[in-house]
């Protein structure tokens, strides 16, 4: 291996192009300037068609779960109550937030590796009427596991006036957003998964019954106060410092985005998943989550008969593959591989070879190839048809 060779494969951060790369390193400019205004200008308009909507798309200097508090703290209200859908390890950190704002949630429990389904959460919406918020995790990063946001939004909209609040932080960017189309409230994600950015943004989009109930609310916020961050967009700017390296990556990006097309990246996510599936279906290695509940950014594997340790391990000594292991109680059960963002067929390809070679190395019985052999039909399947 050489040692400055790092090949990166969790589900954020995740590999950052060169071209976003370079755009980072332009010198610093005044965030008060014509300069920035100028940047943020022509930045906000095209982070629309990523999260499907007409509404404005704020950006915040913060991690993923910086964003999921600000959708907490502006959207309830001191003595609401809410509904919060577990799927994992993300839907559970929306709980938390929850309790440390003391606030009444009711707790719809999903086990890992399964999405929820629609109908249980308009049962539960029909027994508990007073619910003003429903939280959901649109790709459960901890799981593999892809929610079905729409048919949730619908769902709630059928049986109750609450707002959809959607944590698409390992999704938006790498499976099709449909904010206003889907009835969904507040959608927020993160710049280091699909986005292909380092950490440090979060951006946060609200639909007009959104915004006001966050209008309506009296609960205490200063930083975190969307309303601030709506009402300097206006003037093409931020109330509080910005991330300005982030953001010149940001421009990059979406330029990136637009050249690709975004149905076409969505279209390379499916075809990385079906590969990544394909290959541990051909080798017998058991997957966590049933083809029809399966992110098309990352892919969680629960082996039967060999530590996912050893294998995480091997891979990186050897190779410099990084791939992510379990979280809470799936610590030690699961390895997960991210294909999302600056990711492509050819870099599943050399996942699945070294994985092979890892999977040899701490002695379980393979054929070698046939992962890689799988994948390949896969691809050459499916490309053929374009």
């Amino acid at each position: 291996m050489l040692p400055d060779q790092q090949i990166l494969r969790i589900p954020g951060p995740t590999p950052i192009p060169p071209r976003v790369q370079r755009a980072m390193s332009q010198p610093m400019i005044g965030h008060r300037g014509d300069e920035a205004k100028e940047l943020l200008e022509d930045i906000t308009p095209k982070l629309k068609p990523v999260f499907g909507t007409e509404e404005e798309v704020l950006v915040l200097a913060g991690s993923g779960t910086a964003g999921l508090e600000t959708a907490v703290v502006n959207t309830v209200k001191p003595g609401d109550e809410v509904l919060v859908i577990v799927t994992g390890a993300f839907g559970d950190r929306f709980a938390k937030i929850c309790d440390a704002y003391e606030i009444r949630y009711h707790r719809l429990d999903v086990p890992w590796g399964e999405a929820v389904h629609s109908e249980k959460v308009a049962h539960l919406l029909q027994q508990h009427p007073g619910i003003s918020a429903v939280f959901c995790t649109y790709c459960e990063t901890s799981t593999g596991v892809l929610n079905p946001v729409a048919d949730i939004a619908k769902a709630v909209r059928q049986y109750s006036n609450a707002l959809v609040i959607v944590d698409g932080v390992s999704a938006v960017g790498g499976a099709e957003t449909k904010m206003d189309e889907w009835g969904v409230d507040v959608v927020v994600t993160g710049s280091q998964k699909a986005l292909m950015l380092p950490a440090g943004l979060t951006f946060i989009a609200a639909s007009k019954r959104a915004w006001k109930a966050m209008e309506e609310n009296n609960r205490s916020r200063f930083y975190f106060d969307l309303r601030k961050y709506r009402d300097n967009l206006e003037k093409n700017s931020t109330p509080f410092t910005p991330a300005v390296s982030l953001l010149y990556g940001l421009q990059e990006v979406l330029k990136l985005l637009e050249e690709e097309g975004l149905e076409e990246v969505y279209r390379r996510h499916q075809l990385m998943m079906k590969m990544t599936r394909a290959a541990f279906q051909a080798l017998d290695i058991p997957l966590f989550t049933a083809d029809s509940d399966a992110s098309p950014t990352v892919t969680a594997v629960k082996p039967a008969d060999f530590d996912p340790e050893m294998l995480r391990k091997a891979v990186k000594e050897d190779f410099g593959l990084t791939l992510a292991g379990g979280q809470q109680h799936l610590k030690g059960q699961i390895f997960r591989i991210g294909h999302m963002g600056y990711c492509s067929p050819a870099d599943v390809l050399q996942t699945i070879s070294l994985l092979e070679i890892g999977l040899t190395k701490i002695g379980k019985s393979i054929e070698l190839g046939k992962g890689v052999q799988a994948a390949q039909e896969i691809y050459v399947n499916q490309e053929g048809q374009k």
